[in-house]
């Protein structure tokens, strides 16, 4: 009769342990979506101000008209892109290398290094990539503690049990 007590309570103590592994596991997969979500917010923020930066430069150098299309349609495919951060790690990248093309017509100019607009927007610019840094380590940080308990013994069992698998990060250049 012991032995069935012995057995009952092992059997109440996995089911415990299991039942809060997959709370856990929830619980940071909201921490990941939540996160993504001010990733998000930061990115939006960006490319809200693209279009106000590649017509104030377009202002100024008209003949650079090649750089302000590539910045358009590159944020365009951004604001686009659906799916994970590696996915749209991808798109902001292509945005990212257009932005600094742009930047680098706005610093061979003289009249718009003189700009307050331009420089007005370039500070936006410095400070809203800051922020997407912030809240992309943030991101990255939940990414990082969720693929370590989906490969660890004995989280990973359940995370197998219940379809729990690896997330991607959102690496961007610098």
């Amino acid at each position: 009769m012991a032995s069935l007590w012995i057995f009952v309570g092992v059997l109440v103590v996995l089911a415990l342990a299991f039942g809060i592994s997959y709370n856990r596991f929830v619980n940071q997969r909201q921490l990941i979506a939540n996160s993504w979500s001010n990733v998000g917010t930061e990115l939006q923020r960006r490319w809200d101000l693209v279009p106000n930066l590649v017509d104030t430069v377009k202002g100024y150098a008209a003949h650079e008209r090649a750089t302000f299309d590539a910045v358009t349609a590159a944020r365009a495919a951004a604001v686009a892109t659906q799916g994970g951060a590696d996915v749209q790690a991808r798109a902001e990248t292509v945005l990212t290398t257009g932005l600094r093309q742009l930047l680098a017509v706005s610093e061979a100019d003289p009249t718009l290094r003189a700009s307050e607009q331009v420089l007005a927007l370039q500070h936006q610019l410095v400070m809203t990539e800051d922020r997407i840094q912030a809240a992309r380590r943030f991101f990255n940080g939940n990414v990082r503690d969720f693929n370590r308990r989906v490969e660890s013994v004995p989280s990973n069992i359940v995370a197998g049990l219940f379809g729990f698998t690896r997330e991607s990060y959102f690496e961007l250049d610098p």
